[in-house]
Formats: structure tokens, sequence, C-alpha cells
């Protein structure tokens, strides 16, 4: 690829820093028995009188082979009287973590020994649940009654005790071993003079009672608090909570971001330390900042192209034709100079990992005065910046590349419309505006469309999709959405910054440098089986055989994007991947077809990205002789593992916290417009019926099951449809639909349609097949999967969204079920009376029996709902 800097010197190891070692408790003080731990030297770094490692007390209970007491483990460990508490508290903490625990003697064990399994729970809005053992393996299945004792996110402790009637693992809780929940956010319902609340996180089923303090006035029924459990959950007794903060009405606008920050427990707030560090930093920049070797390039013409909302910039670009080929000047807001290792800054950054764009508010990485202000690289200010200066040819190929800090003043804050409109429309009047800037935007231009033919050639894959924006009115509420068109602005800007990215990685991996890489693996086996099962069905195979690559994919989507199923076939393709994360070990990146791939161009806004300039700048520093890098020194002592397994986290929990906050505005968009009718595409087919994306406002619902027709309908995973069992109708991705919006539920965010018709897809194919009859019997069988089962995948660039539903209309289908979403639902026991998908079919086609809303109705003979919203299935409530 590029050639690397004839200054890249090899790493030379950073020293660890200096620990005080005690003369005395290195020294004879400590038994043979003590000195034997394995690990001593370690215990040595951090105590001055070490006591024996976990690891070795562990080792001692497993060689022993039988219980052991706190005295007999004491005596074998040649524990002084002195030490008894110390050594106490030290078996009191492993035995929270789950090392090990106490029969009912009292005599310790080890867990494994007893069959024992350490997991993390996962609630299920029905009820039950699951254990994710630590140690990996398939979950275990925890009954409704099992859960009564434990929340959503507690690490707790479990034995087998045989299968439930899937066929799954079935356990018991022994023990609970750390409680994830001690604030929640949820809506207030009173029901009988008892105030509790209902958690906004359906995966926590109990319902938290509030607890009176003296004359304390308990809050209204509808409202949304945060509460403080004050009593975790028994087997016997239900969480008890009091609340530390009302927050106000369901509806109030900018509601649903409040929910999504605490039930997500997303930082929004920052630090006193970092609010007083942000106080001591200047608002320019000053001359004491321009030394180090830090090169000038106010005179360069960079600029920023951004969004029209953009406020935070942390690239700016810069082109110019060089001999035959071209220089790319990527600068990028110099983070690192003012957000230092261990700082309070560092600190608060590190914890959030990112900053959170939702619709209307943005939750920072950085404060304001950093974020937008300091950092960001401003029009006509003088600001400090990390740069990639790169030299290209005319094939695209980067020939030489090299990283530099230096100063530099933005030209012009520019736009992706108006860069569009001079560069690509040839508008008249913004080439006229743009004039002193457009020879550098057209050689930014030449060297896009050159790095757009390598990026061919290299064979990255390139799906097609559609991103919306939403358009809101002065109530803070969703007014229409939009398509957000792609021009070749965007584009131009994507390819600089991965040119970029690449510089970065290359630098690092060259110089042996430790540093996060972002990787994405390509997919597992069992996906790329189920995928080239699903496209021989339309007579398309996928090259490269068992290890496919990039270009194999990217020469398929060339293949299909002129048929009418292309969206079908992408979708699929797009499902058999998955998801980018952090590392420190590089496997590269499938999806761009790059052998090493980083983060580099987004210090501002992503934590990983800082960390890379410090990488950078560590490797700068070790080649100039007699400089010492604190930086160098700092990443040494991180675990990136942690570090990137952390940053993976945070970035899904802003993605999952912006589609929580997306689905509750589109929910309170739609829920004026039930009854009427909409043109749509199938977005997924699940085994409890088919999502349907509407044409015109770019929402999506689900037609249940029970919904599709008078037949029995059956999953087929491999094919990514339902079929009708006596019809041979099929639902299938990207399959034409006319709905009727049926339901809209504000609380649990979801949607409901009704199929009022549906046209056959081009490739669609009526009665069997021999292939279906030879499959017959494999087919004819509901599936029902894991959630697990796509865990860890793109699901989707736009993910798919799953809805459920409140309100009803004449002709709409029957009973409530609980969806997932477009994610396979994990499913436990059916409840009482609950349809399964191949039960009997309705009696009118497309709509089973209900009442309809309209008149007065019917009487059941059932007490009156609670205040805050009726009572749900399972015992839920509001």
């Amino acid at each position: 690829m590029s050639e690397v800097p004839d200054t890249a010197a090899e790493v030379t190891p950073a020293a660890e820093p200096k620990k005080r070692v005690s003369k005395k408790a290195a020294g004879p003080a400590l038994s043979k028995i003590r000195r034997a731990d394995p690990f001593l030297e370690r215990e040595l770094q951090k105590y001055e009188y070490p006591l024996p490692s976990r690891e070795y007390i562990l080792q001692t209970l497993t060689d022993r082979g039988v219980p052991m007491t706190g005295e007999d483990l004491a005596d074998a460990l040649d524990i002084t009287l002195e030490e008894s508490d110390v050594f106490a508290r030290r078996l009191g903490a492993m035995e929270r973590d789950g090392q090990m625990m106490r029969n009912r003697r009292g005599a310790y064990i080890l867990p494994d020994k007893a069959d024992l399994i350490r997991g993390r729970v996962e609630g299920h809005p029905d009820g039950f649940g699951f254990l994710k053992p630590e140690e990996g393996g398939d979950d275990l299945f925890l009954g409704p009654r099992e859960m009564k004792a434990v929340l959503h996110g507690d690490r707790a402790l479990v034995r087998v005790t045989g299968a439930d009637w899937k066929g799954r693992r079935e356990a018991k809780i022994v023990e609970v071993l750390e409680r994830a929940n001690e604030r929640l956010v949820g809506r207030v319902v009173v029901e009988h003079g008892v105030h509790y609340v209902v958690a906004e996180n359906r995966r926590i089923n109990q319902e938290i009672l509030l607890a009176r303090e003296g004359r304390t006035k308990l809050p209204v029924a509808g409202q949304v608090v945060t509460v403080e459990l004050v009593q975790q959950p028994t087997k016997n007794s239900q969480p008890i909570g009091k609340v530390v903060e009302v927050l106000g009405a369901y509806a109030d606008p900018g509601m649903e971001i409040e929910i999504a920050l605490r039930k997500h427990d997303l930082p929004f707030e920052f630090s006193k330390a970092a609010k007083a560090q942000t106080a001591r930093i200047p608002d320019t920049v000053r001359e004491s900042d321009l030394g180090g070797g830090r090169e000038d390039l106010r005179a360069l013409p960079l600029v920023t192209i951004d969004g029209e909302t953009a406020k935070d910039f942390d690239d700016a670009v810069f082109a110019e034709p060089v001999g035959k080929g071209w220089r790319l000047v990527v600068a990028i807001a110099d983070v690192s100079h003012y957000v230092t290792e261990g700082s309070a800054l560092d600190k608060d950054a590190y914890e959030r990992g990112n900053s959170v764009y939702f619709p209307r508010r943005v939750i920072p990485m950085l404060p304001e005065k950093l974020s937008n202000g300091l950092c960001s690289l401003n029009p006509n200010v003088d600001r400090l910046c990390m740069v990639c200066d790169m030299a290209i040819s005319v094939t695209g190929k980067i020939q030489r590349y090299r990283f530099y800090p230096a100063v530099m003043h933005s030209k012009a804050r520019l736009t992706y419309t108006k860069v569009a409109a001079a560069l690509y429309d040839k508008d008249e009047a913004t080439r006229a505006e743009l004039a002193p800037l457009l020879p550098h935007l057209e050689s930014l231009d030449a060297v896009f469309q050159i790095l757009l033919k390598a990026r061919a050639r290299r064979g990255a894959i390139d799906f097609e999709t559609t991103e919306t924006r939403m358009v809101f009115n002065d109530q803070g509420k969703i007014e229409k959405i939009v398509p957000e068109t792609r021009n070749d602005a965007h584009r131009l800007i994507e390819e600089c910054m991965l040119a970029a990215n690449v510089c970065a990685s290359e630098y690092l991996e060259f110089n042996e440098q430790p540093a996060l890489y972002r990787i994405h693996e390509g997919p597992k086996p069992e996906k790329l089986e189920k995928l080239r099962t699903f496209l021989g069905e339309f007579g398309f195979d996928l090259g490269g055989g068992d290890d496919p690559a990039a270009s194999d994919f990217a020469r398929l989507i060339d293949r299909i994007k002129t048929r009418p199923d292309r969206q079908l076939l992408q979708t699929v393709m797009l499902r058999s991947l998955r998801q980018a994360m952090y590392s420190p070990d590089n496997v590269g990146h499938f999806g761009l077809a790059y052998d090493a791939y980083t983060h580099f161009t987004s210090p501002i806004r992503r934590y990983p990205d800082l960390l890379v300039h410090r990488a950078i700048k560590a490797v700068i520093a070790r080649q100039q002789p007699r400089k010492k890098s604190k930086a160098a020194e700092a990443l040494a002592a991180l675990d990136l593992d942690e570090v990137g397994a952390h940053c993976s986290a945070t970035e899904r929990r802003a993605d999952e916290a912006t589609r929580d906050v997306e689905a509750w505005l589109k929910c309170f968009f739609m829920q004026d417009r039930i009854g009427e009718q909409f043109e749509g595409s199938v977005s997924a087919a699940v085994p409890f019926g088919i999502f349907v994306a509407l044409d015109d406002v770019f929402i999506e619902g689900l037609v249940h099951i029970s919904d599709l027709g008078a037949d029995y309908f059956h999953f087929d995973d491999a094919r990514h449809e339902l079929v009708g069992e006596r019809t041979g109708q099929r639902f299938r991705l990207s399959d034409r639909v006319k709905v009727q919006l049926v339901r809209v539920d504000l609380e649990s965010r979801k949607i409901d349609f009704r199929l009022v018709e549906a046209t056959p897809s081009a490739t669609a194919r009526r009665g069997k097949t021999a292939r279906d009859a030879a499959r017959g019997d494999a087919r004819e069988k509901p599936v029902v999967a894991s959630l697990d089962d796509d865990e860890g995948e793109f699901v989707s660039w736009r993910e798919l969204q799953g809805v459920k539903a409140g309100a009803q209309v004449p002709g709409a289908g029957a009973g409530r079920r609980k969806t997932a979403g477009p994610a396979r639902e994990r499913s436990g026991p059916p409840p009482a009376g609950a349809k399964k998908a191949g039960s009997k079919p309705a009696k009118k086609a497309g709509a089973a029996p209900r009442k309809a809303t309209g008149g007065k109705p019917a009487p059941t003979g059932k007490k009156p709902a609670p205040k805050g919203g009726p009572r749900k299935k399972g015992g839920r409530r509001g």
C-alpha cells in the first residue's frame, strides 16, 4: 500500500511506572507457604504486606478437594491473628464476586464443583428471562418465579434443574451476586391507593412500590419519575423505591430524551472536576500552544464541509496537484492537547465513550466550550490540529504520508449542499460565491474520483440505503419525515477520511504502537451457509468459497443492482455481516476491504479517536532523540482490551438510546392517523409476522401473523419469508403491501398495521416445487429463534424497528401480542390462552374477530383500570 516514512523508528517498550516495594514485605517475613503464592510479585506491587492472592486461595480450596471453613483456609495459608480480619474481608469479596460460596454449614465451596453457573440475567417483557453464562455456552431459561428475585442485568449464581418444554436448559437461582439497578426511570401508576412505578425498560417486569417518607407527597399517576431502589426484589417481595426526581408528564416536550438518558444510563452531566478543568482552559489558541514542533498551516486554504446543522467540526481538508499526482491534507482537531491522560475531562470522556446525537439535542463527549469552541475547526480562527499529509498517485494509491501537529486557520465553513451545488450541479450563483475556493474544491473532487476508483478495485462493499430526517414543529414534535439525500459531497469527505484513517492504522502498526483498531470480521460460517442457500433460490452464487472476500460481495451487489428484487437480496446480504467493534487486535475491516483500519478523524465525539491521536503523538515523540513520551507511558498502562470493549458498548448504548427516542417520536406522529391506509414494503419477516416500512412517512410497524389471512403461516429462516401452508402465499422482504394503521402505543413505542392488500413479488412462486416438497417437513414447523441469533451483527445500516400498539379501529386484528422489533423474538412458555403461529386460523380472512372501539363498551364485570394506564398481560400495568 503506502510507503512508510524513513523517519519511522522501532518501538521502544514503554517503561513501567515505578512502584514502591517494601523491603520488609519482600524479605523472609513471609512463610514458605505464603511465598509459594504464584502471584506474590503482583500482590507485592499493590500491598506492603500482601495477603494470599485470590488465585492462591482458590488453588488451595481446589487442592484440598473438600469444603473448607474460613478458619481452615486461614490455617492452610498461614494467616496470622493480626491478618484475620483483613483475610475475612477478602473471602467476603470473593464470595460476592461468585468465585466461591458457602454451603449450609458455612464452609466455602467452589461453584464449579457444586455444578453452579455464574452469569448475567436478561429479562423479557413477558416475565421470564435467561442467564447468559460468563464462561460462554447456551443461555439458561429462568421462569417467571425465578425472575421475581432478580432484575434485568443482575449477576447471579444458578443451578441447572432440567429442561423446559422447548428442550432448553432451565435453571434455579441459588444466589444473587451483584445488583445492576440502583436507579430506574418509569411512570407512576396508582391502584387502590397504592403507588408504584412501571419501569421504562420493558425487560424489568416487576412493579416498584413507592415508599412514603413522612408527610412527603407522592407523585400523581402518569408522571415520569426516577426512583432509587431501597429494597431489591426477593422471591417473596417486590422491589421498593423512593422518588428522587420527578421529570414531568409523559407527553411533555423533550420527555422522550430525558427518559432515554436515564433508561440507558447515559452520563449527561459533567463532573465538578471536569467543569473546573474546562473553566481553566483559555478561549483561544495562545502562543505558548504553538511550540513542540507544531507546523504552521494558517496560510493553507483548508475548509470544513459538514451538514447544515453541524456545530462541532472535527475535520478540514485541502488538495492540490503535485507533479503527476495529488497532495491531500486532512487536518483533525487536536483534542489530545487539551484533554490529557488521566485528567477529569479524560475520565468523563471515557465514561461517555462518544457523543450521542438525538433529534434536536446532542449529549457531547466533551463540554461545549471544547466541542463547539476551542477544539472545533471553526472558520476564520486559529485552531490546533493533527495532520495527515498524503501524496496520492493518479491511480489512487497512497504513495507517502506524514503525521504532524500543526496550527491552522479554516478559510470557510461549507455545507454538503453548497459544495454539491458548486461542483456537480454547476450552479452559477454558488460557484460565484465560492470563486476563491473553487480551484481547491475541484482538486478535492479530482482526488475523490481517483479514490473512488481505487475503492471499486479494492472491492469494498457499498450498500445503497435510504437515510431519513425528522422535521419538527415549534412544540418539538415531528411535522414530517423526509428522505435525506446523500450526494457526492458526502462521499468526497468520506473518502478523504477513509484515506487518513488507513494511514493512521498503518502508521501505528508499522511502529508497533499499541492502539485501538476498528475491526470488522467476515460473516460467521452458519450465516454464510444460510446466505448461500437463500441466493441459490434466485440463481446466484457468492464467490470466495468458505472464505469470501468483500470483493465477492461487491461483485454480487453490482450484478443485482438492476433487478426489481435488489432490495431483498441486498438486505439479506447485509444481515449476514457482523457488527464492527474496537479492539487492540488488528484483524482488518471486512466491509471496507482494508487489512488495517482505525478511527482517527473524530476525536471530538469518539474516545477511540482520541486514543489514536495520543498513540500517534507517542510514535512521533519516540522518533525525536532525548524526548520522553508521557503519552506512551500512559498508553502502555491501559488495558486496551477492556477499553475497546467499553467503547464498543457505549457505541451500542448510544444507538439504542437514539432508536428509542426516534421510535417514540414516530409513534407520537402516527397516533392521530389511526384508520388511515398506507402503501409500503415488507422490511422484515419474523416468526410472529411481517414488518412493513411505509413509503411516504418512512415509519415501520408490525402486521401480526394472525392478520395475514385464513391460513397457517410458517417462518422459513433460510428464505426470510412467511409461507401459507394451504394457499402457498408468501411474504418476504421487499414485497409490496397495502396496510391500515390500527394501533399506536406510545408507552411501548409500537405500531400495528392490518393487511389490506398484498402484491406478489417479482420472484414469488406459487405452490410447491420439488425442492419445497423435499424440505416440507423442515419448513412446515413454526420456527422460534433466540434473540442471540443476530447478536453482534449488522441488522441494518438503518436499523429496522419493531412496534406494538394501543388504540384500535373497526376490523382490526385480534388480541395483542408482545413483540421485540424485527430481531427474532425469544420465546418463553406461552401465556394462558395465547395463540401459536400454527393455531386455528381466524374465521374471517385478514382480520380476527375483535370488537371495534366505537359505541358503548360491552359489560365485562372487570374492575376499572388503574390510574396511569391499563393493566397489561402477565401482571404488567401502565
